[in-house]
């Protein structure tokens, strides 16, 4: 469990700082220039750096900070479904990056969630 948070510290402390302090860049980079500019890459560059900080503490508390790991698996199946999966299907244009970090992230927490403590 320690290691997705550490994956989540790394990865979405990145794409929180891009996005919020460089959303242009952000646009180019971490989204690969699949969505036209707009201020609401700061919103999300807002969820990341709370899911940032979350993960951070969840490093020293794994088991406590186990519900921003269903968050995650709850919005990025979300987006893959409604989002990602139809972009597909019409051959539109998306950034295929996340969506595989996505899809990996979807695959492997509901094997990494400690479900009994979570729901107990």
């Amino acid at each position: 469990m320690k290691i997705m948070y550490l994956a989540n510290v790394l990865v979405a402390g990145w794409i929180s700082v891009s996005c919020l302090f460089s959303p242009k860049t952000a646009q180019q980079t971490v989204f690969t220039d699949a969505f036209a500019y707009s201020e609401s890459f700061r919103l999300v560059g807002a969820l990341w750096f709370a899911i940032f900080v979350l993960s951070a503490l969840g490093l020293f508390y794994p088991r406590q900070m186990a519900l921003v790991l269903v968050l995650q698996l709850i919005y990025k199946g979300t987006w893959l479904v409604v989002a990602a999966a139809p972009a597909i299907m019409k051959e539109d244009s998306y950034p295929k990056g996340m969506a595989m970090f996505f899809l990996v992230w979807v695959l492997v927490l509901p094997f990494v969630i400690p479900w009994r403590e979570v729901f107990g």
